[in-house]
């Protein structure tokens, strides 16, 4: 089993949020391939999906199979949360951090720097850190956040010394 990031920059063939949650429920199968969770903008013109697939072609075409156009896929590594909980989908989400990882960071180093510094989200206690999607091949990554504001979010990546290439919320 593996994870797949794929983006879509634009869902307007979902009329509504809750459309997109519905194809999104039809789309969690348990079987490969399968949706283990979408992160839209409100205005629904950019989405994140996570499939769990054997290979990346098996879950571009999965989503375009449900009308959902495709424009990256890449292999991704979950990190601070299990798969599990994930799947369960109780965890609360507002925005989505996207960070350009400069290059000749290897994941071992990125793993232990994230390590070393998430202590500090405890200096911004209105933000709770959900978890963060790595790619395989340390292009970037995604985070999730629970928080009030697109301020909070700043200010708990600047406590945890981690630069925002993109945010967006949800």
């Amino acid at each position: 089993m593996t994870l797949f990031l794929l983006e879509a920059n634009d869902l307007s063939t979902f009329s509504t949020r809750e459309a997109l949650e519905e194809q999104a429920n039809i789309l969690t199968t348990g079987a490969l391939p399968t949706l283990i969770e979408v992160q839209a903008t409100s205005n629904l013109t950019h989405g994140y999906f996570i499939v769990e697939a054997n290979s990346s072609e098996e879950a571009k075409q999965f989503l375009e199979n449900a009308s959902i156009n495709i424009n990256l896929v890449k292999e991704v590594r979950l990190v601070g949360k299990a798969l599990d909980d994930v799947k369960k989908g109780d965890a609360h989400v507002d925005f989505l951090v996207t960070w350009n990882i400069p290059e000749g960071i290897t994941m071992d180093q990125y793993l232990a720097r994230k390590k070393k510094n998430s202590v500090h989200y405890e200096e911004v206690p209105e933000v709770q850190f959900q978890r963060t999607y790595v790619c395989e091949d340390m292009s970037k990554c995604i985070c999730l956040y629970d928080a009030p504001d697109e301020d909070a979010v700043r200010r708990a990546r600047k406590a945890v010394d981690t630069p925002i290439d993109g945010i967006e919320k949800l």
